[in-house]
């Protein structure tokens, strides 16, 4: 079946399910609640090496559920990041990956982004369909997942088949005519040692940003086989195909100040030319778990992932038109440069694979949790020469057409440039001291081992401890101090750099971090975090001949505190606040221009608030809002030009009914209501660019549970 026709059958599907009117109903749908700052009933296991309530967690977590995710129209992380304060857009453009940043650090596409604990790459948009939850560790996570950039990491778990049969079915129409529709699908045999899962999408992409179109097609499908009493095999697998043109950012005027009068919704890249970049990615997982006597138990885990990525793109770069010229930077009349980049025939294919021996006993009076591991991690990138080649000029305020680079340039010939193996051994041990103490002690050990094409091979190795004392003056209040040390790949040099597509060494990160997590019966929930995080400084520095070198050298540092309050102040009215204040200095990097200044594009203070409200009048309607600040931004590693901050508001309603029989739930919501312009995401990346918020924009859905 082509990519076309899964689209449109999946939407098919979704809307003939929608409207039959011969289902059977389930019970009743279940009350929402936001456990994105839940500290008393969520749950999460990307702050150990098993779920584990959050309340106990020596870190801070967020974990947003599939409800949620509904409730709250979420169809992509961009939309779930909203609700926690600490994370931020990292070059996120429209049609391209999704990338964050977590307390200021930008994640790493290879190893940040995790499905059930196992890495896979960040570098096209993650589908939810078939995630259960979004768990997110904010902080180092060296113990956790070996690599990992010291912001954190993103975790996706699986749906897995469910105990009751399942059939649900949602469709949407979003902004400018974006069309979706989906299924899912779970049950057991009459035996119920067989399980399935099943999951399918189509996307007509139409967005906000006027002609960066595309489609969507995903399918999964998860299946467990009871083996007997004590051993459990699962199986998942999923396939998503995207193709949508890209939206480039603008660069700052002269490279000194920022532009006035655009629009979100100018591409660009419209160039009649210009294609749509294709991604592919797949994944197959394999888990096995064994329980032992004695309350110990065993498993074994693999994935396999694979992603494919055809990259063009009209670029806009740099300003030849005005006397000099400006590298980065657009001219003063809003002139810039436009390249025909293509990429074509990207790859990577990462396998992870982990075995843990997880068990209790008691040593003198002291109660142990321990936890050993073994962990592997390969993975290949093959892309050839990228074509970079000047085509023209056009204006961001009134688009030129410029035809493409001369000679018909093409993407040379594919091979490996890059492969890396990382191999880990790690232990836990969270012992209890008494009734009120724990102590969280782990250490892992990682071995990493990179070869690049035409650069000596490297061969590393780091001990990473973490350690956390825990204390429980009540059943329903956790304090915590810990250390932790973590691992990073060393970032990748840009194009048009002396060192371009070549990265860096892996370093060592440091984080400090004390923390409080309460609750008080269902009605009011809370965790602090104060913490600090240090590592090396890695950006473009221009030399004496004016080339550029990507470097790491000096360091930066984030100190913060974050906060997470939610509850309910009465029966019907539920609210979540998120807050995040962050100072980040440079030192050390020999520049005197940047010594003392912020990292850029991490603002000083962030929030977001949410509240929801049940109208005591019409039964199985709720109204919800969401505010969001962001405090201004540095620019570019010098500070000299700083980015205003911004306010957004959003709306939406739900209403839960029955139509023919079935739970249906119609939900509306307006996102950006007073239609604010506003800079959401400012990147160092590529010479620094800046990208707008989506403007007010439309979404009507409806869920239908059988």
């Amino acid at each position: 079946m082509s990519s076309q026709n899964l689209k449109h059958t999946a939407i098919a599907l979704a809307l003939l399910q929608a409207f039959a009117t011969s289902a059977s109903a389930q019970s009743a749908m279940p009350e929402v609640v936001i456990k994105g700052q839940s500290t008393a009933a969520g749950r999460a296991g990307i702050g150990g090496f098993s779920d584990t309530p959050l309340l106990y967690t020596p870190a801070s977590i967020t974990a947003i559920s599939r409800e949620e995710m509904q409730d709250l129209g979420i169809r992509n992380t961009t939309d779930a990041a909203k609700f926690d304060a600490s994370v931020s857009d990292a070059y996120n453009a429209v049609g391209y990956a999704e990338q964050f940043s977590i307390r200021g650090f930008a994640l790493d596409n290879s190893s940040s982004y995790r499905k059930d604990g196992m890495a896979i790459p960040g570098d096209t948009q993650i589908p939810l369909e078939n995630k259960e939850r979004i768990e997110v560790l904010k902080g180092l996570a060296g113990l956790q997942a070996g690599v990992a950039a010291p912001g954190g990491i993103v975790n996706y778990v699986v749906k897995r088949p469910t105990n009751t049969p399942l059939r649900s079915v949602t469709v949407e129409a979003r902004e400018r005519g974006t069309l979706y529709g989906a299924v899912d699908l779970g049950g057991r045999s009459d035996d119920r040692r067989f399980g399935y899962r099943i999951n399918a999408a189509g996307e007509r992409l139409r967005s906000y940003v006027k002609g960066a179109d595309g489609e969507r097609e995903f399918v999964s499908g998860a299946f467990d086989w009871q083996i007997s009493n004590n051993a459990l095999l699962q199986l998942d697998m999923d396939y998503q195909y995207k193709s949508q043109i890209t939206a480039p950012g603008y660069q700052l005027i002269r490279n000194e100040v920022l532009p006035t009068g655009v629009s979100a919704k100018t591409l660009l890249n419209d160039q009649p030319w210009t294609k749509p970049v294709e991604t592919k990615s797949s994944n197959i997982g394999l888990r096995f778990e064994y329980r032992l006597p004695n309350d110990w138990r065993t498993s074994l885990a693999m994935n396999k992932h694979k992603f494919q990525r055809d990259d063009y793109t009209a670029f806009p770069y740099g300003c030849s038109n005005e006397g000099e010229g400006f590298y980065p930077g657009y001219c003063s009349n809003g002139d810039y440069d436009v390249y025909d980049y293509q990429s074509v025939g990207e790859s990577k294919s990462p396998f992870s694979a982990q075995a843990l021996l997880q068990g209790k006993l008691a040593t003198g009076g002291i109660g142990h949790e321990l936890t050993f591991g073994a962990s592997l991690f390969r993975r290949k990138d093959r892309f050839g020469d990228y074509v970079y080649d000047y085509a023209g000029y056009s204006n961001i305020y009134q688009n030129l057409i410029v035809p493409p680079a001369e000679g018909n340039p093409t993407t040379g010939p594919v091979f490996e440039r890059r492969r890396e193996n990382e191999r880990s051994v790690f232990v836990q041990d969270i012992l209890t001291l008494s009734q009120q103490f724990k102590l969280h002690a782990g250490l892992r050990h990682v071995q990493v081992k990179r070869t690049e094409f035409e650069i000596a091979p490297s061969d590393t190795s780091f001990t990473l401890p973490n350690v956390s004392l825990v204390f429980n003056p009540t059943q329903d209040w956790t304090v915590y101090g810990s250390l932790a040390h973590g691992l990073e790949h060393g970032g990748v040099a840009e194009i048009e750099t002396t060192n371009a597509n070549r990265a860096l060494d892996p370093s060592r990160s440091k984080q400090l971090e004390f923390g409080v997590k309460g609750a008080l019966g269902n009605d009011f929930n809370v965790s602090v975090a104060l913490f600090q995080i240090t590592k090396g400084l890695e950006f473009t520095r221009l030399n004496a001949d004016q080339t550029s070198t990507f470097v790491r050298a000096g360091e930066a540092q984030h100190r913060g505190l974050e906060l997470g309050v939610q509850g309910k102040a009465t029966k019907d009215l539920k609210y979540s606040l998120s807050l995040a204040a962050l100072d980040t200095e440079q030192s050390g990097t020999g520049q005197d221009s940047m010594d003392g200044k912020r990292v850029t594009n991490v603002p000083k203070f962030k929030s977001a608030a949410w509240v929801e409200y049940a109208v005591a009048g019409v039964p199985g309607l709720k109204v919800n809002g969401v505010w969001q600040y962001a405090g201004n931004k540095a620019f570019d590693v010098e500070n000299r030009t700083i980015v205003p901050g911004y306010h957004t508001l959003d709306l939406g309603a739900a209403w839960a009914t029955r139509v023919a029989g079935a739970n249906t739930t119609f939900r509306a919501g307006v996102q950006n209501v007073t239609d604010k312009f506003y800079w959401r995401d400012v990147t160092p990346a590529l010479g620094g660019y800046l990208l707008p918020g989506a403007p007010r924009t439309f979404r009507v859905s409806a869920q239908v549970d059988f």
